[in-house]
């Protein structure tokens, strides 16, 4: 008996895990991130690119690098200059999105090409691009070559994604599979990089950073399913924006594709009306026209439907399910809140 006892006595006596908070995680990477990461001059060329990040933001892509490193052990000192990329080449983005849809503000500031002109902020993108390849270039050498590869892949998808995106505002309809295909090339699939880059540094097998991958890139989708629903539904004092934006613009969205696919023929034309008009009104019988298709119930199974997709990814995760809490936390956190 005794000896039956011992394997338990000594797993009783075992280290617990201890895991980072998303919060926790993104205070580290932030006290490695606030260094000056760009010189004094040409101060045209670097003080728009320093004036960018001090915008600051969620800092979700680099903390997801950070959370796939610890699920598999002990955050590698590898992985801060790849998430450090990951946040470098995402803020590249941002400043080349402003500039192509004329966005005058970012998260209440002037976006870079309203407050230094556009040949500065594509130049200043530009160089937040090299600073991102800079930091990679930084990891171990036996890790640059197969984090280069997934960060090469992703960058170019961003790209292709965003290109889909203008296509679309110029095609009067768009079919959902492209939109999904869209959005998980412009914002789903650097998450599911982010979280396999960190994986990866981990030394996690390549069955759990494909799992990764995919919990990711379906998080990515429900959260844009999210999105769409909470500008057209959400409350403007939780959600810190105007409801409608979306529709004021005349935006492909998961809710507007939707309703051309199943109103009635006398709801089409009246939708075809509206997204020729810019009438005050517009967004109120819009939304009229959403709630009679039963729009909203079917944006929150849509949502659903990806959430549970990501679960079950993230439950074939061959680690101890404690490991997985924080990324459990995050999930709820980004893809079931009401603002």
């Amino acid at each position: 008996m005794d000896l039956l006892a011992t394997p338990l006595r000594l797993s009783l006596r075992q280290k617990p895990i201890r895991m980072h908070s998303f919060k926790q995680l993104g205070d580290k990477f932030l006290e490695h991130f606030k260094q000056h990461r760009f010189p004094a001059q040409p101060s045209n060329l670097y003080e728009p690119a320093t004036y960018f990040l001090g915008i600051g933001g969620k800092r979700i892509r680099p903390v997801l690098c950070l959370m796939g490193n610890e699920l598999f052990g002990d955050i590698n000192k590898d992985a801060y200059p790849a998430a450090t990329a990951i946040e470098l080449f995402h803020n590249f983005t941002l400043i080349h999105d402003d500039i192509m849809d004329k966005a005058a503000h970012r998260r209440g500031m002037e976006t870079v090409h309203t407050k230094y002109g556009d040949n500065v902020a594509l130049l200043s993108g530009d160089i937040m691009m090299i600073a991102a390849y800079d930091e990679l270039s930084k990891v171990s050498p036996e890790q640059l070559q197969p984090l280069l590869a997934v960060f090469n892949k992703t960058a170019r998808e961003v790209c292709e994604g965003q290109q889909m995106d203008m296509d679309f505002e110029k095609r009067q309809e768009v079919a959902m599979d492209e939109y999904l295909h869209m959005i998980s090339l412009k914002t789903s699939v650097l998450l599911a990089a982010s979280l396999m880059m960190g994986a990866m540094i981990g030394g996690a097998s390549q069955g759990n950073c494909e799992h990764l991958y995919e919990f990711g890139r379906n998080l990515g989708i429900a959260f844009q399913v999210q999105d769409d629903y909470l500008d057209a539904f959400g409350d403007p004092g939780k959600f810190g924006k105007d409801v409608g934006g979306d529709i004021k613009q005349n935006k492909k969205t998961f809710l507007l594709i939707h309703a051309l696919q199943s109103c009635s023929s006398a709801q089409r034309e009246e939708l075809d009306n509206l997204l020729q008009s810019n009438n005050t009104d517009k967004v109120e019988k819009m939304l009229r026209i959403y709630r009679d298709c039963n729009i909203d119930d079917w944006a929150k199974q849509l949502k659903d439907t990806y959430l549970e997709k990501a679960y079950h990814h993230l439950d074939k995760v061959a680690v101890v399910s404690a490991r997985k809490k924080p990324l459990l936390e995050l999930a709820a956190f980004l893809v079931q809140r009401d603002y």
